[in-house]
């Protein structure tokens, strides 16, 4: 299951994170999104999420919330 398909307001737990990017990854590591790491959709929009990770809030887009697992 990807973070774009989650159900909001519930808390899941990152199992993976597919993309070649390894800036991309390096940014998400930044913000506390990594394997193990809890996360938890606010809202769904057409462009993509407002996830809440550790004490933050983030607004990513549609491909990247497809590209993380959980």
């Amino acid at each position: 299951m990807n973070l774009y398909s989650a159900e909001e307001g519930k808390e899941y737990i990152i199992k993976s994170i597919e993309t070649d990017d390894e800036e991309l990854n390096s940014f998400l590591f930044t913000l506390g999104c990594y394997s193990g790491e809890p996360i938890t959709v606010i809202s769904h929009m057409r462009s993509g999420c407002i996830v809440s990770i550790k004490d933050g809030r983030y607004d990513i887009d549609k491909a990247l919330a497809c590209a993380i697992k959980i």
